[in-house]
């Protein structure tokens, strides 16, 4: 007698663009990626829209969005999360972290934080990859100062006590489909910012809560992402919540090999369609737009 076969685990992947312009291939790079792990039994997609930055974000892109996925055959779960609509989660999730005094409010301009970072000894070593990083000016405010301020109407953002933050948590992994076991460091960016005064939340908390909150069990995104994953790592472990998988993909570009960003106006998948293509095909193309790159991509 034959003994069962086990049952696949299951897949839950996601997609989460802006609507803050159109798609272009590497958006469908990204998206197709995801559809296809989750096309098998027990796999789901799921389509979230990020839209937390309300002065760059347009009806008319999310509208196109959804026409631009359904043109490559993609279906998700309905109904789509727009982050705009999660404001109480987030503030569950900062009550949360102040509670374990982990967050405080920092009235720093950028301006001020060059200028600390310039003065000091250490400022050759004070960048990451995204920036400047926080020197911590306001970390060790008075609290009565704090207040003051606040009250004041001061312009504040709250900041994550890294040091802190890791001396709870402990010592942590994270697990990359393409690059193994990594060990967290989430001091690569200094104190980060997880709300401002006029944004109630940031990417790295939006992210981490609505991952956890959707049961994605495979976070698939841009390899341009793969150091802040070091900081959802953290969160996921201080706010008590499952750690998914990760896969950072190989980011395209275009022929003269510069990387597709909306900020450069790339032909858009609406441009492509217009001009005869299959959403079919696009599959093909973002492989092929890889294969020219060189890089070595993880087969499906």
């Amino acid at each position: 007698m034959t003994a069962p076969s086990e049952p696949l685990p299951e897949i839950v992947t996601r997609f989460a663009p802006s609507p803050s312009g159109h798609l272009h291939l590497g958006h469908a790079y990204a998206a197709l990626f995801a559809w296809r792990l989750a096309d098998r039994p027990g796999g789901e997609f799921i389509l979230r829209i990020e839209d937390i930055d309300g002065g760059r974000n347009k009806a008319e892109y999310e509208d196109a969005i959804y026409e631009d996925l359904a043109w490559l055959g993609i279906k998700w779960r309905e109904p789509v999360m727009r982050q705009s609509e999660r404001g109480d989660a987030y503030k569950a999730a900062l009550d949360k972290l102040a509670d374990m005094d982990l967050l405080y409010p920092c009235f720093c301009t950028r301006k001020d934080i060059l200028a600390e970072i310039n003065s000091s000894a250490g400022a050759p070593h004070s960048h990451s990859a995204y920036g400047p990083i926080y020197p911590g000016i306001c970390r060790d405010v008075a609290d009565s100062d704090r207040t003051a301020r606040i009250d004041d109407g001061t312009p504040y953002a709250l900041r994550l006590d890294v040091a802190k933050a890791l001396a709870i948590a402990g010592d942590l992994t994270w697990h990359d489909r393409s690059q193994g076991e990594q060990q967290v460091q989430a001091d690569l960016f200094g104190d980060v910012v997880l709300a401002r005064k006029d944004i109630a939340t940031s990417y790295h908390l939006a992210v981490t809560v609505d991952d956890a909150a959707q049961g994605i069990t495979l976070v698939n995104r841009g390899v341009d992402l793969f150091e802040s994953t070091h900081v959802h790592r953290l969160l996921q472990a201080l706010l008590g919540l499952d750690a998914p998988e990760w896969h950072h993909t190989p980011m395209l570009t275009d022929p003269s090999g510069k990387r597709l960003a909306k900020r450069d106006n790339p032909l858009t998948l609406r441009e492509m369609r217009a001009n005869g293509a299959a959403g079919d095909t696009i599959w093909v193309q973002a492989i092929q737009s890889l294969a020219r790159q060189a890089t070595a991509v993880e087969g499906i």
